[in-house]
């Protein structure tokens, strides 16, 4: 025993022998790197589904790191080889946040469309009473993708504006899938109005792909009507609160959005596009949507972070759609707490809140 710690003694005294540890570790690094690579290249461009490719990252990660350990034990002393192995130790950690990163996004955008997620007249049915719904806008016609009326919130009138996509194919093409027509915002400004004439405060719950892109919605002026919305609700004088319960697409979300408080669902998401729609622009291929929506920050943790929502509404275990009492109950306490913190400020200070609010989004330098 003595003779053998004697000789690894020597060895590592050796200089030549210090080479050979570092040049071997050099190459089993270099192989490490490049399986940490091809994982992520795999993570990037999909083709598999999300939680086989989470089970298969997780996995080779872990044994990448195993390998690392033992190589940190055959490298002893060698302070060369200890370097290499704490670059690669880095760059795996740093690996595998930017794939959970990126399937975390993608895996959140599915569960904000998931199809049993509860809609509007589900919160209706067990948050609100005396519901009475009201249709048109007095210049074309009802839509349905865009539910509007008066209700009673624990003892308060209030104005509900919410987007309605419809669970089986028949009620989905009823709904148009929550895509709304520029008299579905009409409605809902007509309904504004009625809430500053009264009083009354608006909540606006929204889940929507996006404003409805057809020809005929352009000839009767989609955009115009979601830029007049945009514009009379940041001087509405009631407060607004605006919740993104599932999908908040585009201006389609924007036109009921702007808030004195703007929360999300902890699994909804918020985008100007559609991880598809912006990797079939970026890489001119739509398969990596999940690439797309890491980059996007489309998340409710990303947002808040960004300070373009107010706050993150919890959701119970397995999502919104797992159960619906449960979720309408966490949507209740949020909606009661922001509704409480806006009634006894005044309006000029609202509004004033509310420009400031939009105002300084997006400013990334300070002066």
């Amino acid at each position: 025993m003595t003779s053998v710690s004697t000789k690894r003694a020597r060895e590592s005294r050796d200089p030549s022998s210090q080479a050979a540890i570092a040049s071997g570790v050099r190459f089993m690094v270099q192989l490490l790197r490049l399986r940490a690579e091809s994982l992520w290249q795999t993570a990037t461009n999909g083709g598999e589904r999300e939680v086989n490719l989470a089970s298969k990252a997780q996995g080779e990660l872990e044994r990448i790191e195993k390998q690392i350990e033992q190589l940190e034990q055959a490298a002893g002393q060698n302070q060369d080889a200890r370097r290499q192995l704490a670059r690669l130790h880095e760059q795996v950690n740093a690996l595998r946040q930017q794939i959970y990163a990126h399937l975390h996004a993608w895996r959140i955008t599915e569960l904000a469309r998931h199809p049993q997620r509860p809609y509007t007249l589900d919160y209706v049915e067990r948050i609100f009473s005396d519901w009475s719904e009201i249709h048109g806008d007095r210049a074309f016609g009802d839509d349905h993708a865009l539910v509007t009326g008066m209700a009673r919130f624990h003892g308060q009138d209030v104005m509900l504006i919410g987007h309605q996509k419809g669970r089986d194919t028949k009620q989905r093409l009823y709904r148009n899938f929550g895509e709304a027509n520029p008299e579905g915002y009409r409605k809902a400004l007509r309904v504004m109005r009625l809430a500053e004439k009264y009083g009354r405060p608006v909540i606006t719950l929204i889940d929507t792909p996006g404003a409805y892109p057809g020809i005929g919605a352009e000839e009767r002026g989609q955009a115009e009507a979601i830029a007049r919305n945009l514009r009379e609700m940041a001087r509405l004088q009631v407060p607004i609160v605006a919740v993104i319960t599932g999908e908040g697409g585009s201006g389609g979300a924007l036109g009921v959005a702007v808030a004195d408080r703007v929360l999300m669902m902890e699994n909804s998401i918020y985008s100007v596009i559609s991880p598809e729609g912006c990797a079939s622009i970026m890489w001119r291929d739509p398969a990596k949507k999940d690439l797309a929506a890491e980059a996007l920050r489309i998340t409710a943790s990303d947002l808040t972070e960004l300070g373009c929502v107010d706050g993150v509404i919890p959701e119970p275990e397995g999502g919104a759609h797992a159960d619906h009492d449960a979720a309408a109950a966490m949507l209740d306490q949020a909606l009661q707490r922001e509704l409480d913190a806006l009634k006894g400020i005044p309006v000029e200070t609202l509004l004033n809140n509310r420009y400031a609010k939009f105002r300084q989004m997006a400013r990334f330098f300070t002066e």
